[in-house]
């Protein structure tokens, strides 16, 4: 029997529509929220004129096509990244099972390396400068961080850690008798919601006319939003925590999730850096530094 104060889980069905043999899940409908949102939003940073000074941008057909793109590397390299990071041994054992998305089974990290290489090779077929296409995914990717923890805590799955003080906490039905964190809540907040705060502010002071660096802002951005969540998330089962163990919120062993944010950080740190000393402007567009000077 749960505790007395653990707030039961809400019985949501996993399956939002259901028509005969075909069946779609919130998880898919959080994608495709993800993925139309950000297509949305990218067009109208697009048609923002005073966002982007000399440098080239997208046409708005650009935006449309890129997102069959973005959408294959970002299943692709989930999937990938899953197989590679987290659960590397069964998948050799069973090398079918890899195939079998329907199990569930994607990294964020994964997607998010899937989604810098469809970016890169999009900006190279268009003949545009592939850190301004970062860019602009990292103003938008919050949008579908949000709507995935949201499916997240819809199906029950990557729950937090045991959390019987917090008032808050709620009984998984896969999670045991256990009151635990809605980590995937707090992911939605923190990933999702207040990174789009921050990345939309970045996007206001600076524009798009230091490229790089709203991308740099987004790396270190979501490693640190995400190394901060992982102290109230419960580590994958066949991993458990890599070194030390779990000691209470905010103390603790280091999950995977944490050690793959820590080249994050360091590559977003330094796209910063790199970006506001300039480096990563094309050098067609050097010359013109003086003539933004007034817009910056």
């Amino acid at each position: 029997m749960p505790p007395l104060l653990a707030i039961p889980f809400p019985a949501i069905d996993p399956v939002a529509v259901s028509l005969g043999p075909i069946e779609i899940k919130w998880y898919a409908l959080s994608y495709i929220a993800g993925l139309i949102g950000g297509w949305f939003y990218a067009r109208r940073l697009v048609s923002a004129d005073r966002l982007w000074g000399v440098v080239k941008r997208p046409t708005l057909a650009d935006i449309d096509d890129l997102v069959v793109w973005v959408a294959l590397g970002v299943v692709l390299g989930g999937r990938i990244g899953y197989v590679l990071f987290y659960n590397l041994p069964l998948y050799l054992h069973d090398p079918l099972e890899i195939l079998a998305i329907r199990n569930g089974g994607m990294s964020f990290h994964g997607g998010f390396l899937g989604a810098i290489l469809a970016l890169l090779l999009f900006a190279r077929s268009r003949g545009l400068n592939g850190y301004t296409m970062l860019d602009i995914a990292a103003v938008v990717v919050p949008i579908g961080l949000f709507f995935g923890r949201i499916a997240n805590f819809v199906n029950g799955e990557l729950w937090g850690r045991a959390a019987p003080d917090f008032p808050y906490a709620i009984v998984f039905p896969t999670g045991g008798d256990i009151p635990r964190y809605p980590s995937q809540l707090f992911e939605a907040a923190a990933e999702g919601f207040l990174l789009f705060i921050v990345m939309a502010v970045a996007v206001n002071r600076f524009g798009f006319r230091k490229p790089g660096l709203l991308g740099g802002i987004f790396v270190l951005g979501y490693a640190v939003a995400r190394t901060f969540c992982e102290f109230f998330r419960e580590p994958d089962k066949q991993l458990g925590f890599l070194f030390g163990h779990d000691v209470g919120p905010l103390g603790g062993g280091v999950t995977m999730g944490m050690l793959l944010c820590v080249p994050m950080a360091i590559v977003g740190l330094t796209y910063i850096v790199l970006a506001a000393r300039g480096v990563t402007r094309p050098r067609a567009s050097r010359g013109e530094v003086q003539a933004e000077a007034g817009q910056i």
